[in-house]
């Protein structure tokens, strides 16, 4: 595995704790909006590309989608099972890389990858990007979000490749993040019609990432 895509190793450290579970346990409510979205339209097979501790993938599946959920971490992966048994749903899970997702192609009408795909250089998120388009079917909807370079720490750290930086001995940017401008999302996603496209600021001040909902073409 490359270098440029191990952010799973951190992550899966913060999940095995109930305090560094804490803040992602609710949906977000954009997610909320364009997953209903989707299953209105007929939507039924969706796929929680990062799913974490399984916040999204959990609202999914309740929704009534066909749910998959993939991550990295096994911790992550584990906490999704157990939680999926308590509300008595299915959702079938696998420990994975974006770079190489275990679905055939057209399998999906809704892919979802909530602060996952900038973990790594450009070639990543070129390859992670490619994945997607490839498992979902033609029309499909992707929603997802990317580091905007109005984040308060880009350009901060080590320049690993263009635009993707590590911030040594930062617990949240000690792994490879890659950051966008508008006209660099539109050419990383070539391959979809974007439908929705906004810059944002997340959980706190300076926290900037690029919402966007794309068609696949």
């Amino acid at each position: 595995m490359s270098d440029t895509q191990t952010a799973h190793q951190a992550w899966d450290d913060r999940w095995k704790s109930e305090a560094g579970r804490a803040e992602w346990l609710e949906p977000d409510p954009q997610v909320r909006h364009w997953a209903r979205v989707a299953y209105d339209g007929g939507g039924r097979r969706a796929l929680d590309l990062g799913c974490g501790v399984g916040r999204h993938a959990l609202y999914i599946a309740e929704l009534g989608f066909e749910t998959s959920a993939l991550d990295g971490s096994v911790a992550g992966i584990e906490h999704v099972q157990q939680a999926a048994r308590d509300h008595g749903l299915k959702i079938d899970t696998s420990v994975g890389i974006m770079t190489a997702l275990p679905y055939p192609d057209g399998h999906f009408d809704y892919v979802l990858s909530f602060n996952v795909i900038y973990h790594g250089d450009a070639s990543i998120v070129r390859a992670a990007i490619s994945e997607i388009r490839r498992v979902l079917k033609p029309a499909g909807l992707y929603q997802g979000t990317m580091l905007s370079k109005r984040h308060g720490k880009y350009g901060l750290g080590r320049e690993i490749a263009p635009d993707t930086f590590v911030v040594d001995g930062d617990g949240e940017k000690d792994h490879p993040h890659h950051y966008c401008n508008a006209t660099q999302i539109v050419d990383l996603f070539a391959g979809f019609e974007l439908l929705s496209l906004g810059d944002s600021e997340q959980r706190k001040a300076g926290d900037w990432h690029w919402h966007l909902v794309a068609e696949r073409l």
